[in-house]
């Protein structure tokens, strides 16, 4: 799996913008433009939604992308045991769990 800075790249590219024009497009230099597709920097998450629309992808693989290229980086950086995603795929199951049953109380 590429990083997200390299699908950033070929989705910028795929279009044939240059980094100025695509770091125009979604508010940011094209100084972090290239530090973000060398994987220096991570793009903040409040400009998914604008990837979205920009590259015509759905905002659910945007953030799979996303997040699963955060996750492993830290993973990596604090030299994780690969059980970490496990643990991690149970926490997001008990947090929606918990989530959804407090939605569903009835006063």
């Amino acid at each position: 799996m590429a990083s997200f800075g390299d699908f950033i790249k070929q989705e910028r590219e795929k279009n044939g913008w240059t980094q100025t024009d695509f770091g125009a497009k979604i508010g940011i230099n094209s100084s972090a433009v290239s530090r973000i597709e060398h994987g220096t920097k991570q793009i903040s998450s409040n400009k998914l939604n604008t990837l979205s629309g920009l590259f015509s992808v759905e905002l659910s693989k945007i953030k799979e992308l996303y997040f699963a290229d955060k996750f492993a980086r830290d993973v990596y950086k604090f030299d994780c045991p690969n059980t970490v995603f496990m643990a991690a795929e149970e926490e997001v199951r008990y947090l929606r769990n918990k989530n959804a049953k407090q939605s569903k109380i009835n006063f």
